[in-house]
This record gives C-alpha cells, sequence and structure tokens, in this order.
C-alpha cells in the first residue's frame, strides 16, 4: 500500500518544484559556449559603499559575473572621485576624477595596462563664464570622459547645479543640475570655455557618451524627483544624434526603474547584444537591461539578488558606481595576476 503525502506536505512540495521550475530562468543573450569570444574580458573600476570615491577593480570574463580584485582593497590609492576610464588617441587608458564636488579642478591620470597609474594633467574649468547658463554654482560632479575616434578629440563631460537646496526641499538641488562638456585633442589644453551639452532643459547627471556605428549616443540620468507630473524621475534614459555635440534627441522612455543612477554600457561577447548596468542608490543592488540595439526594447534581466538559482548576474558585495569596459584577455590576465582575484 503507497503512502499518501498530507495535504500540508503535499502542498510544500508542489511549492518547492514550481519554485524551482520558474527560478530556472534562460541565460541572458550574448553569451558564447563554444568558441572564441569577439569581447573577451571586462574591467569594472568602482567605488565602495564604505570606501566612497575611491578605485577598486572587479573582472569578468562573460560580462555577467563579476569578481574582485586585490582582496578587496584600494588598487590605486591615490585616486579620488567616480570612476570613468577611456582609451586614447595614443591607445594608452585615460582615468578621471575629482576630489570632491567643491574642488575647482578635475584630475586626469594615464596608465598603459591599467596597473600603474602616473599623473597626467589637471584642468580647472571657468564656471563662471558659460554661455546660456550664467547662474552656474562652483559644483562639479562626476567627471567623464569619451574619446571620438572621428573628430581625434575626448569630450569631457560633468553637473552642474544653479541652485542651492535647503532642508525643506534639497531636490531643487538636484532638479537644476545640468550636463557641461569640453573639447580637448590631449586633456592638457582646453581651448573653448564649458558648455551646455543639451539644448532641451532637464536635469541629468551621470551622463555616458558612446558612438554606435554612425550614431552617438547619451546615456542620462534623469535627475528629476519622480512624481506624477514626472513619472521618469531618478531612472536611467537614452539620447541619440549624428553629431558628438548634438543636438540630442529628447530622451526615450526609461530603460530602468526609478531610483537608479551611474549607468553603464558594455557589449556582450558575442558584440550582438548591450548590457547596461545602473546601480539601485544608495548602495542597494545593481540592475541588468539588455537589448540588441540602443533604441530598445529592452529587457530587465534577475540578478545581484544573492539567490543562486534566480541570478544571471552577480558582482561583489557593497560595490558603488564607477565604469565598466571591455579590455583583451591579455589585460585581463595581467591584472589577475598582479592583483590576485577572489575565488
Amino acid at each position: 500500500m503507497q503512502k499518501q503525502l498530507k495535504p500540508i506536505a503535499f502542498i510544500s512540495l508542489l511549492s518547492a518544484l514550481v519554485i524551482n521550475a520558474v527560478c530556472q530562468q534562460p541565460d541572458p543573450p550574448g553569451q558564447v559556449k563554444n568558441g572564441n569570444p569577439i569581447n573577451e574580458a571586462y574591467l569594472f573600476a568602482h567605488m565602495l559603499h564604505q570606501d566612497y570615491g575611491r578605485l577598486y577593480y572587479a573582472v569578468s570574463l562573460d560580462g555577467l559575473h563579476w569578481k574582485e580584485l586585490n582582496h578587496g582593497q584600494r588598487v590605486f590609492p591615490d585616486y579620488k572621485g567616480h570612476p570613468d576610464i577611456c582609451k586614447g588617441h595614443d591607445d594608452k587608458y585615460y582615468l578621471v576624477g575629482n576630489r570632491n564636488d567643491e574642488a575647482p579642478d578635475i584630475n586626469f591620470w594615464i596608465s598603459e595596462d591599467l596597473i600603474e597609474w602616473k599623473h597626467y594633467s589637471d584642468y580647472t574649468p571657468d564656471l563662471k563664464n558659460i554661455p546660456g547658463y550664467s547662474a552656474a554654482l562652483p559644483r562639479i560632479g562626476a567627471p567623464k570622459l569619451f574619446y571620438d575616434e572621428s573628430s581625434k578629440q575626448y569630450l569631457l563631460t560633468w553637473h552642474t547645479p544653479h541652485e542651492i537646496g535647503t532642508s525643506q526641499d534639497p531636490e531643487k538641488y538636484w532638479a537644476s543640475q545640468r550636463t557641461l562638456y569640453v573639447l580637448s585633442k590631449d586633456l592638457k589644453s582646453f581651448p573653448e570655455a564649458p558648455h551646455r551639452l543639451f539644448d532641451w532643459d532637464m536635469a541629468t547627471i551621470d551622463v555616458v557618451i558612446r558612438k554606435i556605428n554612425d550614431t552617438y549616443y547619451a546615456i542620462i540620468k534623469d535627475e528629476r524627483y519622480p512624481s506624477l507630473e514626472w513619472v521618469t524621475g531618478k531612472t536611467i534614459r537614452i539620447s541619440s544624434s549624428n553629431d558628438l555635440l548634438g543636438p540630442y534627441s529628447y530622451p526615450s522612455a526609461p530603460v530602468s526603474p526609478n531610483f537608479r543612477e551611474a549607468p553603464m554600457l558594455i557589449p556582450s561577447p558575442d558584440n550582438k547584444v548591450w548590457y547596461l548596468y545602473y546601480e539601485q542608490y544608495p548602495g542597494v543592488s545593481y540592475g541588468l537591461s539588455v537589448a540588441r540595439h540602443l533604441e530598445g526594447p529592452w529587457f530587465q534581466v534577475s540578478g545581484y539578488t544573492f539567490f543562486e538559482t534566480w541570478d544571471k548576474y552577480s558582482l561583489p558585495p557593497s560595490v558603488r558606481h564607477g565604469c565598466m569596459i571591455k579590455i583583451s584577455k591579455e589585460e585581463y590576465d595581467k591584472l589577475v595576476k598582479h592583483f590576485g582575484i577572489a575565488e
């Protein structure tokens, strides 16, 4: 005679089976299961929640699963800022930062291998003489770098506010942020004054510029506070242009939930899909949206929940924003050999 399960036991077993079935979601697209990936490896230069504004590294071979380097210690003690790295005109890497938002200067370092960084130059923007932005405050937020191969120029961007917040209305300060830029051939001379990058009037921070084929994309954080009157507030949105300096299209619908910032874009290993990471702040978790084209459509991948059967991507705990760049397998191996990798 077969022993029958009690109703409660049967329900528990059925629930477990259902949960396990639901959790076995397909892996994100863009991976290379057999053969050689076009994009071999990736570097995530970031800060930590408990050590904000300093430089740490994590690496990945698939753009989804990241492991910390250097036993979770700083990789370049001199650095301060929101880490952003680009490969420049001479095939060397350039790192940009600033000591804090109130410091008047933006700082640059140079490296041939992403291991040894040397001070390169400093730039102090004239925030008192910005065309069409006369009320700019002496604040510089999260400078970022993009090297444009077409024009052989660096585009340096950052955000600067024009209103002071109050204890009753702190969001007034953030709603006044606007993205500024300057151009440079060598990051040592900056011949023109800063200008506003976008001709539409919207609070923007954390702007990342990328060129894909013949189109420039501005990945932004919509910095206005979310409300029924402004439902896109604190989300990641995307604009595009045929020219480096615009005009850029009005931002797209959000590609992230509200209260996300610091977008980071990398191509998948097979180079057919885009992975767009963004932070749910303050340092709560990371989200990942995926699309074939930056125009969308985008969908969100499940991850960073620390439930192994559910996570399709993972990052070390306590990581805060910075930048992600693709690197070669040779560069990956050198970083791992020099710093050591978490297992």
